[in-house]
């Protein structure tokens, strides 16, 4: 394992995800948060940033020492992410159904939009991270 290779393809790997987190969950899914009291409207947007690269970076680790398991390039690193984000849905979608008053409709995008921000960030750690 090339811990070089696993930290940056780790990092950038973050740092796809936290940029499509920011897309989803920041712009295309605020009107929907804003409707449901269970969403901190006060949360310092830095922190899902900085949440999402060190993910990343413990996912790129992961992913260098399972490197043998995967195709080569971007194929191999979607379906990496594609198992990172079966474990992120089964997670994303459990915690909102032990809730109060929580959409359901809502826990099912939640679900959704991280199982595909971590075949994305896969894909990212896959291309920089090919052998």
């Amino acid at each position: 394992m090339s811990w070089s290779k696993a930290l940056i393809s780790g990092v950038a790997g973050g740092v796809a995800l936290a940029l499509y987190n920011a897309l989803m969950h920041g712009f295309i899914m605020m009107n929907a948060y804003s409707k449901v009291a269970h969403f901190r409207a006060d949360a310092p947007p830095a922190w899902f940033a900085v949440l999402a690269i060190l993910f990343g970076l413990a996912a790129g680790i992961f992913f260098a020492k399972s490197r043998a398991s995967w195709s080569a390039g971007p194929k191999g690193g979607m379906a990496f992410g594609m198992w990172l984000g079966v474990i992120a849905f089964l997670a994303a979608f459990y915690l909102p159904l032990t809730q109060k008053d929580f959409p359901y409709y809502l826990t099912w995008c939640m679900g959704a939009i991280d199982f595909i921000g971590w075949v994305v960030s896969g894909a990212v750690a896959g291309a920089l991270n090919k052998g």
